[in-house]
C-alpha cells in the first residue's frame, strides 16, 4: 500500500528534515506488518514528494488472525489496502516527525506548510461523504475517485476503496496525526487486539484537534473498536481537554461558519491568537488553561517565547501535560512552557509582569460574587499589558436550541436563550451584560476595553462567543 506527501512551499526538499528522511536516498524500515519503504520521487526546489510504501508479510498477515471464517486467511485485502497497518507504519518510520521535532531546523516544525496526500486504495466504510465528514473540518480539501471492483466490468461498480487526494496548508505533525487517527476509522476495522491503551494512542494523537471535531464521538467508537468502557473514558478525558460536557461530545458540533464549518472551540483559538499576535506579546498567560487547547496553539508560534498555563485543577493540568507531551518534548521547546496550579480568585506574584493573559471561556465558571476577587486577581495584581478575555452570548442559545429541535443534551432548561451550554457554568451573560462588567473592570483598573465577535454574527442575537481586548493604559508622569 502506499502512501504519497508532496509539498510546494518552497524550498520544497526541505520536507527531508521534517521527515528526518533525506531526498537523496531509499531507506527501509522494518515494521509489525513487513517492511516500510521511504523515497523521493520528486526532490526539487519547487516540488518534493515523500512516498511510504507498506510491504506486507504475508506470513506474518496470517499469524494471530482471527478471521470468522477459514478464507479470511488467504483473501483479504490488508496488503493491499491503506488502514491501520498504513497508520502503524506511519507512527514508526515518521515518529518524530508526528511529535513535531526537527532538531536540524525547529522553526520548520512550527510552520504550516501546503501539503498533498495521496492514497491510491483508501478503505473507506462510509464513501466520499465519510472521508469529507472527517478531514474537511481539520483544514482539508477532499477529493476522491471510486476504484472500481473490475475496469473490465463496469456494471459490477465500484469498491469500497477510494483514490483519495488530501490538500490543505497545516503542520506537518498535525498532518500525520490526523492520518494516524483516521486511516483506521475510515476503514472500520484494526489488524491487532484494541486493548485499554489504545485509549491513550487516540488521545495523544488527537490533541488539539479531536476534542473540537464535530466527529469525535463516531472517531472515538471506530478507533477504539466500538468498545464502550474504553469509549466513555476517550470521551470523559475529551470533555476534560476542552470545557465541555461529556455528554456534549456525542452531539455534532454546530457548524456557525458558512462555506467550510470550523467548531467553535476551533474558531475561539483563532481569534484569541489572531489578538495576541496583533498586541506583540512574546510572554502569555493562559489562565484557566483546562486541558491545554490554546496551550498547544501557543506552542506552536515561534514568537511566544514564554507560555505559562494555570488552573485550579491538578486533573486539568495533567490532562495538559499529557496531551502536549511535555514528557517528550525537546529540550528548547520545554523551556517555553510551565503549567501551575493556582486559583484566579486568588494573587499570585508569580503572574506579574507579563505581556499578556488570557481568559478563555473562564468567567463564566465563577461565581459572580468571586468576580471582583478574580478582577483584582489578574487587573490588579498581575497586571499584564493585555488582557483577552472570551465568554458564551447566552442570547446566541435561541439558535442552538433551533438547531438542536426536539434533544434536550447539552443545554439544561431555562427558556428560550436561557439554558447554559455547560454544566458548570454559574452564568451566561447577554452582550449588554458583558460590555458592562468589561467596561466597569477597564475603567477601575485602567485599561481600554474594545469588543469582536467571535463566530458568524447573526443580526438579531449577536455572535455565539463575546470577545473583550482590554490594553493597559500607560499613566502620564
Amino acid at each position: 500500500m502506499l502512501l504519497t506527501l508532496t509539498t510546494t512551499a518552497e524550498p520544497a526538499t526541505d520536507l527531508g528534515f521534517l521527515l528526518h528522511k533525506h531526498p537523496d536516498r531509499a531507506q527501509s524500515f522494518p515494521v509489525t506488518a513487513g517492511t516500510a519503504h521511504v523515497f523521493y520521487p520528486r526532490a526539487e526546489p519547487g516540488e518534493c514528494t515523500a512516498a511510504l510504501l507498506l510491504e506486507v508479510d504475508p506470513i506474518t498477515l496470517v499469524r494471530g488472525r482471527s478471521d470468522a471464517f477459514t478464507l479470511g486467511q488467504y483473501v483479504n485485502d490488508r496488503p493491499y489496502a491503506a488502514g491501520s497497518m498504513l497508520a502503524v507504519a506511519i507512527s514508526s518510520v515518521f515518529s518524530s516527525a508526528m511529535k513535531g521535532r526537527c532538531a536540524a531546523r525547529p522553526e520548520l516544525a512550527a510552520t504550516p506548510i501546503l501539503l498533498t496526500v495521496r492514497i491510491p486504495t483508501l478503505s473507506c466504510r462510509g464513501g466520499d461523504d465519510l472521508v469529507r465528514r472527517l478531514f474537511t473540518p481539520l483544514g482539508w480539501d477532499v477529493s476522491t475517485t471510486p476504484v472500481p471492483l473490475d475496469p473490465q466490468v463496469p456494471d459490477w461498480g465500484d469498491s469500497r476503496y477510494l483514490d483519495t487526494v488530501l490538500t490543505g496548508e497545516l503542520l506537518l505533525s498535525d498532518a500525520l496525526t490526523h492520518l494516524y487517527v483516521l486511516l483506521p476509522v475510515l476503514d472500520g476495522a484494526k489488524h491487532y487486539w484494541v486493548g485499554e491503551d489504545e485509549v491513550e494512542k487516540l488521545l495523544r494523537a488527537g490533541a488539539g484537534w479531536l476534542a473540537a471535531h464535530p466527529e469525535r464521538a463516531m472517531i472515538s467508537e471506530r478507533y477504539l473498536a466500538h468498545r464502550r468502557a474504553y469509549v466513555a473514558t476517550a470521551l470523559e478525558r475529551l470533555a476534560d481537554a476542552d470545557d465541555t460536557d461529556v455528554d456534549a461530545l456525542a452531539e455534532p458540533v454546530v457548524a456557525v461558519q458558512p462555506g467550510r464549518p470550523e467548531p467553535l472551540a476551533v474558531q475561539r483559538r483563532v481569534a484569541v491568537l489572531a489578538v495576541l499576535r496583533a498586541s506583540g506579546a512574546r510572554r502569555v498567560l493562559d489562565l484557566g488553561c483546562g486541558g491545554g487547547a490554546l496551550l498547544r496553539d501557543l506552542l506552536a508560534e515561534p514568537s511566544f517565547t514564554e507560555i505559562v498555563g494555570v488552573d485550579v485543577s491538578a486533573r486539568a493540568l495533567e490532562v495538559a501535560a499529557r496531551g502536549l507531551q511535555l514528557d517528550r518534548m525537546g529540550e528548547r521547546q520545554r523551556e517555553r512552557i510551565t503549567l501551575r496550579q493556582s486559583a484566579l480568585t486568588y494573587t499570585d506574584a508569580s503572574l506579574a509582569g507579563y505581556d499578556a493573559a488570557v481568559l478563555m471561556e473562564v468567567i463564566e465558571h465563577v461565581d459572580e460574587e468571586r468576580l471582583p476577587a478574580l478582577e483584582q486577581a489578574v487587573f490588579g495584581a498581575a497586571r499584564p499589558a493585555t488582557v483577552v478575555v472570551t465568554t458564551p452570548n447566552v442570547e446566541y442559545n435561541v439558535r442552538f436550541e433551533a438547531l438542536e429541535a426536539g434533544r434536550s443534551r447539552g443545554m439544561e432548561a431555562g427558556g428560550a436563550g436561557k439554558g447554559k451550554r455547560h454544566a458548570d457554568h454559574r452564568f451566561e451573560w447577554t452582550r449588554a451584560q458583558f460590555r458592562e462588567w468589561a467596561s466597569g473592570v477597564a475603567g477601575r483598573r485602567g485599561y481600554a476595553v474594545r469588543f469582536l465577535p467571535v463566530g458568524a454574527e447573526d443580526p438579531e442575537v449577536g455572535p455565539p462567543t463575546q470577545l473583550a481586548v482590554f490594553d493597559r493604559q500607560e499613566v502620564a508622569r
